[in-house]
């Protein structure tokens, strides 16, 4: 990590008594229409909506990528995570960046990961470790993780008993309840599993959808089972005496799966650029700065959170690389109801990389009881070195698109070169199904320089021009 930082307003003293504490959970797989508070014919996820009835609900919230692991190095820097090399899943988040861990323990705060890390090798010697991207402590899997998983306690193999979900939001409560006796300002990154495949619930959270096919009671199970635990997060914040003045931020990683999970009626699903595989649930919980319960449908994605959280703590990044987030502060003090940049999105067409995780760390546990250690995986041992040659200006691959306003315009590439566009109206065709791209020349001459601006500007940082 490379970068300098300024510390606004607070000193570290101050800071344990002003700043909030921020925790940030995420779904993995959960599609925008997997809540019950959107109208879900069967799920039952009562500490979710509740929550959604009392904090600010976002109802155009974007997942940065329509996969998992660039989405999480998006919130981790609020950058889009192509600029770092994070094209799908699998990818190692470059060490040269820096996250908000690394940027709020500038200011006082103490951090920590819970869950499902998939940014890279979740092992010792690993630079793209938790560890090594700013976090104090961590309680980390490789790649999402099912019920009495194997997880990396600061890189060593730990057997887990329990439901994945409520494995995490425990281990979180005790890290967090010593934090608050300490009187010390935290991070804590909670990012569950579930309901990533295969969906194997336990017996109490399938018993409610007990009616329906058994793989759906096992899907709506995973759900149950991590509104479960979100509500025991929600439930210790209040115990702990300090729910007043924490941030409780919730999203996730990507679109619905497709044939179990809902999108709540859009277009596409995981995988895909259209909205079905990029509109997430999400709900920000701050009860000393949003005491009234609000919606929003301004447009905002996880790259967001990032700059949102720097600001709110008054922290600036000396030569701070592109952001392609903006703060949502006066969007969380309701003096703002629409966004102040375009959006972005870009789908390479990269593979993902394959990371077993139970597999993994059973090999590290049993490596382990012989006295041994193990190596971190190439892909994370080379997380930081640059594409050679490097990639080009004027040619991109796989599926893109920019949001400004309530239009979307699709740059897909196929091919021998050959490029088609789309373009909607996302206010009155949400579902993007009426093609208007031969009826707004204009917009689209427009929206086309403004989306190859952005995709250069990437593409440089790709090559490491932000690292210079």
């Amino acid at each position: 990590m490379l970068s300098c930082y300024f510390i606004t307003a607070l000193t570290q003293t101050d800071a344990a008594q002003e700043h909030p504490n921020i925790v940030l959970v995420m779904a993995d797989d959960q599609g925008w229409g997997d809540m019950a508070y959107y109208g879900h014919p069967h799920l039952k996820t009562p500490h979710f909506d509740q929550a959604a009835a009392t904090g600010l609900r976002f109802d155009r919230f974007y997942a940065a990528a329509p996969v998992c692991s660039p989405t999480r190095a998006s919130v981790m820097t609020g950058r889009h995570p192509n600029r770092m090399g994070v094209f799908k899943w699998g990818y190692p988040m470059r060490p040269q960046e820096t996250t908000i861990a690394e940027a709020l323990k500038m200011a006082g705060y103490t951090t920590a990961h819970f869950g499902k890390w998939h940014l890279g090798s979740v092992r010792k010697t690993s630079p793209a470790n938790p560890g090594n991207n700013g976090f104090d402590y961590w309680l980390s899997a490789p790649n999402f993780y099912d019920n009495d998983a194997v997880l990396s306690q600061q890189g060593v193999a730990v057997q887990t008993k329990g439901e994945s979900s409520i494995v995490a939001a425990d281990a979180s409560l005790q890290w967090m309840r010593e934090k608050t006796k300490q009187d010390q300002p935290f991070l804590a990154v909670v990012w569950f599993g579930s309901p990533h495949s295969p969906h194997r619930a336990i017996a109490a959270d399938r018993a409610p959808y007990a009616d329906q096919p058994e793989k759906l009671q096992h899907f709506y199970g995973e759900i149950t089972g991590m509104d479960r635990a979100f509500g025991k997060i929600r439930n210790g914040l209040t115990e702990l005496g300090i729910r007043e003045n924490t941030i409780l931020w919730y999203c996730s990683d990507n679109g619905a799966l497709p044939k179990v999970g809902s999108t709540g009626g859009h277009r596409g699903n995981k995988g895909k650029v259209y909205e079905g595989g990029l509109l997430v649930p999400a709900i920000l919980e701050w009860p000393a700065r949003i005491p009234q319960s609000r919606i929003t449908k301004m447009r905002c994605n996880t790259c967001d959170i990032y700059p949102t959280l720097l600001e709110l703590v008054g922290v600036k990044v000396k030569n701070q690389a592109p952001l392609d987030g903006v703060s949502l502060v006066s969007l969380i003090d309701n003096k703002r109801s629409e966004k102040s940049r375009s959006m972005g999105f870009w789908d390479t067409s990269a593979r993902g990389i394959s990371t077993p995780s139970a597999a993994w760390m059973a090999e590290l546990l049993a490596a382990q009881k012989q006295g041994k250690d193990l190596l971190p995986h190439v892909s994370s041992e080379n997380a930081a070195k640059l594409p050679n040659p490097a990639y080009s200006l004027s040619t991109f691959t796989g599926h893109a698109a920019w949001i400004a306003g309530d239009w979307k315009l699709h740059r897909i590439a196929g091919g021998k070169k050959k490029v088609s566009w789309e373009l909607y109206n996302l206010a009155n065709d949400p579902k993007e199904t009426a093609d208007l791209l031969d009826k707004e020349p204009s917009r689209v001459k427009q929206m086309r320089g403004e989306l190859s601006t952005w995709l250069k500007s990437v593409t440089r940082s790709l090559n490491g021009a932000d690292y210079r």
